[in-house]
């Protein structure tokens, strides 16, 4: 029961439930009153969000992927600056981090089925590494405007942002490893595997960001 109780412990599990909560799923069944598990790619993602709705309605679309894609990032923030407040390790903050991210992508509210993590990753890596991420969002809205390829775009700011982490912070300060990190980037290259493949088929849809 000790282990249950631990604060590090809560922590995790806080990271991963609420890194878990499908706010593209409740704002499209609340206010377009779509599943968006059940058309377009069935990601709980703003881009499926965006599509989806746009169906019905483009002006509505627009909102509803935003307001999905402020509070996937949000979620993964918050918990971290709750953590960091009550004085979390930093090595603990990490792995909430990755917890996070996985829980969005795996979510235990959808059978562990979820997103493809951009959006939850964005939020957790700019309270951690904040320069090596708006280098990477730049990159990402450069690309979202230029080749509106969602798949795309993400990652080729996961690039970047890999890139300028091993300039910037070769080691992470306080855990001496890039590991973390390298997590996340290897569970949103795994959830994008089918984009990928549509990409090299030159078959990727192109989605008005």
């Amino acid at each position: 029961m000790d282990f249950l109780t631990n604060t590090n412990v809560l922590f995790y599990l806080m990271a991963y439930l609420i890194g878990a909560i499908p706010f593209g799923l409740v704002l499209a069944k609340m206010f377009a009153k779509v599943d968006i598990t059940s058309e377009g790619s069935k990601s709980i993602g703003a881009t499926n969000v965006l599509r989806v709705v746009s169906e019905k309605d483009p002006k509505l679309a627009k909102k509803l992927g935003a307001g999905t894609l402020v509070l996937d990032a949000l979620k993964g923030m918050i918990i971290l600056a709750v953590a960091k407040m009550a004085g979390i390790d930093e090595s603990v903050l990490w792995g909430m981090a990755v917890l996070a991210v996985l829980g969005h992508c795996y979510s235990p509210y959808l059978m562990f089925e979820g997103g493809k993590g951009v959006a939850t990753s964005f939020g957790v890596l700019l309270f951690m590494l904040p320069i090596e991420t708006i280098l990477a969002f730049v990159s990402w809205a450069f690309m979202a405007k230029s080749v509106k390829i969602s798949s795309l775009s993400s990652l080729v700011g996961l690039l970047i942002l890999l890139i300028s982490m091993n300039v910037i912070h070769p080691t992470l300060p306080e855990i001496n490893s890039q590991v973390p990190v390298y997590l996340i980037a290897f569970i949103i290259v795994y959830k994008h595997i089918p984009n990928i493949i549509r990409l090299i088929k030159k078959e990727e849809q192109k989605v008005a960001l």
